[in-house]
């Protein structure tokens, strides 16, 4: 196992310790590839990363293990078709130390079901969480190299998006737009994350699906992008107006939700809770009126998944720590009108918020 991946394993067994964690269980997911750099190839065949205070090893399906050998040196529990993983995992749970009554284990929650009951069930009455206070406080913490790697992804985006809203041509569709957006990326080695264009009315729902719209004058334009880069992703949201003079509420509604941003901006520090940000976006928006027109949380994790701890919701006690990345994202959605969303992904700094996009968000009226 090569740095950084034998000391992110380190750092988690010095935290299960700390926690008092017998074991943690890991299924092919963004967890494994993190702790490990392996990613194996994912059927129903069971395969886990499981890790004891002081060994770690995985299930391993027999024709996946000279691929497996490549990109870790872990030790593999290989079984076949024809004889099952009962046995390989009852050595491997032996080898890390897990086979006394009432363990406390953690489970990847992204696993899939059948292979989280089967390790449940070899176990003798463990007592189960999720991984929100082992790997996943690892995880929220961004190491320099993640954080390059978030940062070229977020500076590729911006030109891909200025290029999106350089190229709106009257009688265009959403999805034009959206391969001019998928040609850069593909045309700067990266791939595309996911894209919502809307435009007029579609951009009133925040999971819009970009589709055969035309873009005509006097439309509110909605674009919200990321691509995958050096591993890791972006995701960003612009608004603008196309043709003529942007109707006076859009305008308006712009400002609320740009006011919001900043409110979110003024207090994202370590030691803060992410309901604590939720809150200050949110009560600009009630304040100006448009509290029910606010749909959704004020912002995600993003790591090597799009969408990580921690939420930044209402409902999340979540305390943010330094180097922790996430998106803020207010928005105000007026049904059969328009939608304005302004979303920027920030990383926690010791003084407060650093933004990894250097587009700025004003509209881009045109």
């Amino acid at each position: 196992m090569t740095s950084p991946h034998a000391d992110r394993l380190a750092r988690l067994q010095a935290l299960m310790r700390e926690t008092g964690t017998d074991l943690v269980a890991i299924g092919p997911s963004s967890h494994m590839m993190w702790l490990s750099g392996l990613d194996p190839y994912g059927d129903e065949r069971p395969v886990m990363l499981l890790v004891g205070p002081d060994h770690a090893g995985f299930l391993m399906p027999a024709l996946n293990a000279a691929a497996a050998r490549k990109a870790t040196d872990l030790p593999l529990h290989c079984w076949s078709d024809d004889e099952g993983p009962e046995a390989a995992l009852t050595a491997l749970l032996t080898e890390c130390g897990a086979t006394a009554p009432g363990l406390s284990v953690v489970l990847d929650e992204t696993m899939r079901a059948d292979f989280a009951l089967r390790l449940l069930d070899a176990l003798d009455a463990p007592r189960r969480r999720f991984s929100a206070d082992t790997l996943g406080r690892l995880r929220a913490r961004k190491d320099a190299a993640e954080y390059a790697a978030l940062k070229a992804s977020a500076t590729l985006n911006d030109a891909a998006v200025t290029a999106a809203f350089g190229a709106l041509r009257e009688g265009m569709t959403e999805r034009e737009l959206q391969d001019v957006i998928h040609a850069y990326y593909e045309a700067h080695g990266a791939r595309a994350e996911f894209t919502i264009i809307g435009f007029g009315e579609n951009g009133a729902y925040p999971h819009h699906h970009t589709g055969d719209t035309r873009l005509a004058p006097g439309m509110a334009v909605l674009v919200d992008s990321g691509c995958r880069h050096m591993g890791y992703p972006s995701d960003m949201t612009r608004c603008g107006w196309f043709g003529g003079t942007p109707d006076p509420e859009f305008l308006e509604v712009a400002a609320v939700v740009e006011k919001a941003v900043q409110a979110a901006l003024a207090i994202a520090r370590p030691g803060v809770r992410a309901a604590e940000i939720d809150r200050a976006a949110r009560g600009v928006i009630e304040e100006a009126g448009y509290g029910d027109r606010f749909l959704h949380r004020t912002g995600h994790g993003l790591g090597l998944d799009i969408h990580e701890p921690p939420y930044i919701s209402a409902t999340s006690d979540a305390v943010l720590g330094k180097d922790c990345v996430f998106s803020i994202e207010p928005g105000v959605y007026l049904e059969d009108r328009f939608g304005v969303r302004l979303e920027d992904i920030v990383i926690l700094r010791e003084d407060g918020a650093e933004i990894l996009s250097e587009l700025p968000r004003d509209l881009r009226i045109g």
